[in-house]
């Protein structure tokens, strides 16, 4: 019976950087159409704000025309992006 042979497995050296998942930000924009109210419980409805921390939140969308309200995975910040969507607001995602 033989016995097994040795095999070499290459291992990275240091100088080698691995792509992380460096946080993304999801932002609100302001548009013309939905009212600040609909957009304070939007942001209640999904994020689970407080009324205090969802009316903060819609006042900087209105007075600077946007806001950051969530961040994560890139596939959170997707997710969080297209249930905004589907509550017709505008809402963009971008690596913080």
């Amino acid at each position: 019976m033989s016995s097994p042979s040795p095999v070499e497995i290459d291992e990275p050296t240091g100088d080698t950087e691995l792509d992380q998942d460096n946080p993304w930000i999801v932002l609100v924009w302001n548009d013309p159409i939905n009212l600040m109210s609909y957009v304070t419980f939007v942001f209640q409805k999904l994020f689970g704000y407080s009324l205090e921390k969802a009316t903060e939140l819609m006042m900087d969308v209105h007075h600077k025309g946007r806001a950051v309200v969530s961040s994560g995975s890139r596939e959170a910040a997707e997710l969080d992006v297209f249930r905004l969507h589907e509550h017709g607001l505008w809402a963009t995602m971008q690596q913080d």
